[in-house]
């Protein structure tokens, strides 16, 4: 073997594939080429004198000595990054790409702001912001931090909590005005709801009473919408009622458009969270972003510290 063929371009583009499962997303993520990919893959096997990839026209799997391989070649390529990072990061700028998921709603009406304002203090960062409320494998999509909803399943992500997200239960002035207000949380099974069709749960609505008793409300509607912003333009529009993020409607509740109903009946608060890929916070651009992420989100409307 030529240790000089066995270069960090070459391993690059097997470690994408190996996550991405993929040569032509691969090839999409990295701006070139399928057979200039397909050539690193094969250039690195040639050079090792094994081979890593099983390649079929419906997918690509690792082979025993390509998943060996790759679990050896990503810290290889992680030390390399992170050592590049820190002589980049010697001086008194901060530099490179961090790529970050966030939930979309939030994404839109809050986050990007706050990442705005980390650009202006740090001009050579540059920021991949992708916006999704699908669980993505951090690792295979390449992102560097993820912004969080809801409760987490077991992982090897390091995580940063930083508080509940406050629901409360809304509605326009206009539908109020045209079906009346509920007194009571039974009150709701007359009235309209806005769900959201991506969150588990049938037709009732888990509350929190002000004993801290849990009560379950009925809550039908004939709206379903699987975005954040859709149950937001519905509310305004006068729709029905909706358990809404304080974040997602704060405005909304400034401005008169929307009120609050049963106030002493409150939704359950959702956990928010920072997940970030182990090694990750090593990297000076990566530690300082999570950082001020964490400092901005804490000011979210309705948020409380866990």
């Amino acid at each position: 073997m030529d240790q000089s063929d066995v270069t960090l371009e070459r391993m690059r583009s097997f470690v994408r594939v190996a996550e991405r499962g993929s040569l032509s997303a691969v090839a999409r993520e990295l701006g070139v080429g399928q057979s200039t990919v397909s050539r690193h893959v094969a250039e690195l096997e040639g050079a090792l004198g094994v081979t890593l990839l099983n390649r079929t026209t419906r997918r690509v799997t690792l082979t025993d000595e390509g998943r060996r391989y790759h679990a050896e070649a990503r810290t290889i390529l992680r030390l390399v990054d992170e050592a590049t990072d820190g002589a980049r990061s010697a001086g008194e700028g901060l530099t490179g790409t961090i790529r970050i998921s966030c939930t979309a709603a939030l994404g839109v009406r809050h986050v990007c702001r706050m990442l705005f304002a980390i650009q202006d203090r740090h001009p050579e960062i540059v920021v991949d912001l992708s916006l999704s409320d699908a669980r993505i494998d951090l690792v295979q999509e390449a992102v560097d931090v993820a912004i969080r909803l809801g409760a987490l399943a077991d992982s090897t992500m390091q995580c940063r909590t930083i508080g509940l997200s406050r629901r409360v239960l809304v509605a326009s002035r206009a539908y109020l005005a045209e079906r009346g207000r509920p007194d009571r949380p039974e009150d709701l099974a007359g009235h309209t709801a806005i769900r959201m069709s991506n969150l588990a749960g049938g037709a009732m609505l888990a509350l929190r009473g002000p004993d801290g008793a849990a009560i379950r409300a009925p809550f039908e509607g004939r709206l379903w919408v699987d975005h954040g912003l859709a149950a937001r333009e519905a509310l305004a529009q006068g729709r029905g009622i909706a358990a809404a993020h304080l974040w997602l409607v704060d405005d909304l509740l400034a401005a008169g458009t929307v009120e609050p109903i049963l106030p002493a009946f409150a939704p359950e608060p959702v956990p928010l969270s920072l997940l970030v890929v182990p090694g990750r916070t090593r990297i000076k651009r990566v530690r300082m972003l999570v950082d001020a992420l964490a400092a901005s989100l804490e000011t979210l409307p309705g948020l409380v510290r866990a």
